[in-house]
This record gives structure tokens, sequence and C-alpha cells, in this order.
């Protein structure tokens, strides 16, 4: 997330809304966003209903969910997801930024 706040101008400047999403439950969703100031909107999924609508992966023996990066455009349609392998496996903002250019 770290990330995505380092460069969130950039992604206003591009009209894109920032939805991260995590298994915490309500409360502490809640409570670690205030802590970090992110300036992003989180979602809690404690059920995981997101995780298994998008098919994101679970793996216990990495820490539970793997890293998932997904766009979907106004009309709810997925133009891109990327599923990582482990915790670092993220791509950068700079192709992000090209792939919503591409798409504006």
């Amino acid at each position: 997330m770290a990330q995505l706040r380092q460069d969130f101008s950039e992604f206003e400047k591009r009209n894109t809304l920032i939805v991260v999403v995590g298994p915490e439950n309500a409360a502490a969703f809640a409570r670690y966003f205030g802590e970090n100031s992110l300036p992003f909107t989180g979602l809690p999924d404690p059920s995981h209903s997101v995780l298994k609508l998008y098919g994101q992966e679970v793996n216990l023996f990495k820490l539970g969910r793997m890293p998932a990066q997904v766009i979907i455009d106004r009309a709810g349609v997925v133009r891109y997801a990327h599923y990582g392998h482990s915790m670092a496996d993220i791509p950068a903002n700079a192709e992000l930024f090209e792939l919503l250019d591409a798409l504006a």
C-alpha cells in the first residue's frame, strides 16, 4: 500500500479510484487506515467474498492472501489483472500508469 500512497496524486490525475480490499474485520481495517493515514478507500473482506469473486490466491505458507491488482473500467469490466506469487510480486506504479493511460 505504501507504493500506492507514494504516487496517489498520479492516480488521481488519471481519475483512478483506488480500493484496497483486505481480510481484516471492519474495526481492524479502519484502525489500520487511520493509523497510516491512507488516502484511498479500504474495504474489509473478512468473509473473502471479493477474493473469491476475482480469484485471488490464498497461500498459508506465504502469509495468507497473495497480492492482486485489478483495473476495472467505469462499466465494471476487468481490463487488467495481476496476481502476485509473493508479497513482493507487485507491478510498478509506472506500469499501472501506462495501462491506465492506454485505457483513457
